[in-house]
């Protein structure tokens, strides 16, 4: 058996193939920032990779893919050096490189003890509250989802001053964080090199659901969070209390949030099932879907608990809900959730670098 390539080296050959080729230039932000240099160091493959979006559109154009002696991948090529960023640059990071590879297993598990710690907490309800306070008291929530919530950014904040050292990010302007916003608000990488969509799901056939799924997820993870983000308000500002009604902001930007991220995790789910697995990092497969479902589950979970208003059901889906919520902040940093920080800080990177060679965007 040959000995194993690292990604470094492997993107690396790759690279500097595609660079003297250049037919894909247009296809998304990797291949113009390609062209500023000949020779990549491995803060440039790190920078490259986490601007990649693994649309597989440059795999189908690309004249260079096996059976062809130079055997060009770049989507899996660049994946496995993102996959290894975000492992490496993690802290610790062998919860990073096992998560990857066992996430499945790791989030069914923690989601299951916190379930128990949770239903064990409502033991301890306070003697007077309405809603989800009936079973566990809003104090006890808050020692415990703060923490929670805040310790994994720390976490994320180090590993992204660690990139943003490896890939020569320089000074950060307005117009360079409006730009890569602008970016990512559209996901204009997922859009492919002709406006038609990436290849991710079905071979050399265009599809613009990736990129549709996507910002179901993203907008309705945003919905979510300002809806916890009014009731925070709410309460502490305006000493208004949950259960809130249906026409309050926690519910009218809640409940679509959820069920757009419901929607956007079965559809990308569906999607990773039917994409081919070699052309990505194949080996963290696993990690990738659980982030996924773990998502779905926290919107499902949160829907359900909505429905169950009133009913003897709203004490144990309160317990699974919130195991949900608190696995998730808790493998922030070694989940895919990073991959949404280290995007944006690779638009905001190459934002503020150079104009490429030849004029490309």
């Amino acid at each position: 058996m040959p000995p194993k390539i690292a990604p470094q080296a492997e993107a690396r050959r790759q690279m500097e193939i595609c660079n003297a080729c250049r037919y894909c230039e247009g296809f998304c932000a990797v291949f113009p920032a390609m062209t500023r240099q000949k020779a990549f160091a491995d803060g440039d493959l790190t920078h490259l990779a986490n601007l990649c979006h693994n649309c597989r559109g440059c795999y189908y154009a690309c004249q260079y893919t096996e059976p062809h002696e130079f055997a060009l991948n770049i989507p899996a090529a660049l994946a496995e050096v993102r996959a290894d960023s975000w492992e490496r640059l993690a802290r610790p990071r062998a919860l990073a490189r096992l998560f990857q590879t066992h996430g499945t297993a790791m989030a069914a598990l923690a989601v299951v003890a916190l379930a128990f710690f949770f239903w064990a907490l409502a033991a301890l309800r306070p003697a007077e509250g309405a809603g989800f306070y009936a079973h566990l008291a809003h104090n006890t929530m808050i020692a415990i989802f703060i923490p929670a919530f805040l310790a994994p950014l720390a976490l994320i904040a180090l590993s992204l001053r660690d990139y943003w050292h490896e890939v020569g990010g320089g000074r950060i302007r307005l117009s360079h964080l409006f730009q890569a916003l602008h970016a990512a608000a559209r996901m204009k990488n997922l859009s492919g090199g002709h406006g038609e969509g990436c290849n991710f799901e079905d071979a050399d056939r265009f599809s613009d659901r990736r990129r549709q799924f996507h910002h179901l997820m993203m907008y309705g993870f945003l919905l979510c969070f300002a809806s916890t983000a009014s009731g925070t308000v709410m309460h502490y500002a305006f000493a208004w209390e949950a259960p809130y009604p249906l026409w309050s902001p926690p519910k009218l930007l809640g409940i679509p949030g959820g069920l757009m991220m419901v929607a956007g995790a079965a559809g990308l789910a569906w999607l990773k099932t039917k994409a081919d697995p070699a052309l990505g990092a194949a080996r963290v497969w696993g990690g990738e879907m659980a982030f996924i479902l773990l998502l779905g589950s926290v919107a499902l979970t949160g829907l359900a608990l909505y429905a169950a208003t009133g009913t003897g059901l709203v004490g144990p889906l309160l317990a699974i809900h919130l195991a949900t919520v608190l696995v998730l902040f808790l493998l922030m940093p070694f989940s895919k959730m990073v991959h949404g920080f280290y995007r944006l800080a690779a638009l905001v990177a190459e934002a503020g670098k150079p104009a490429p060679a030849g004029g490309g965007e």
